[in-house]
């Protein structure tokens, strides 16, 4: 008998066939047995988030700000070329997290260019 491979999306191991295709009865996932392996989970989760000149951002970049914010419930003003260390990705609206002068701030990556 021969050994099904796991849901690539859940990774359980407990699947059957169904014609041509391959079922996995925890998550409900199918894919065809003829195709290629698909790519883990961990790739398709990867967060792509780009700054205002299309170049990719990864965590611990640093960055630049390309224009003046004012912070939204406050009177505070972040500064246009103010340089941002030690990003982190986040998903959402917001998809940057930094700290700027000892604040935790959310900012989007349109206002901001890799230093």
């Amino acid at each position: 008998m021969t050994e099904l491979p796991p849901c690539p999306a859940c990774r359980q191991g407990n699947t059957y066939p169904d014609g041509g295709l391959l079922i996995c009865p925890d998550c409900g996932h199918e894919w065809s047995a003829d195709a290629p392996p698909a790519a883990t989970a961990q790739d398709d989760d990867r967060l792509v988030v780009k700054d205002a000149h299309g170049n990719l951002l990864a965590d611990g970049d640093s960055v630049v700000l390309i224009k003046d914010l004012r912070l939204k419930g406050s009177s505070t003003v972040i500064k246009g070329g103010t340089k941002i260390r030690g990003i982190r990705l986040v998903s959402g609206d917001h998809e940057v997290d930094c700290k700027v002068d000892g604040m935790s701030v959310m900012l989007k990556a349109q206002y901001l260019k890799k230093a």
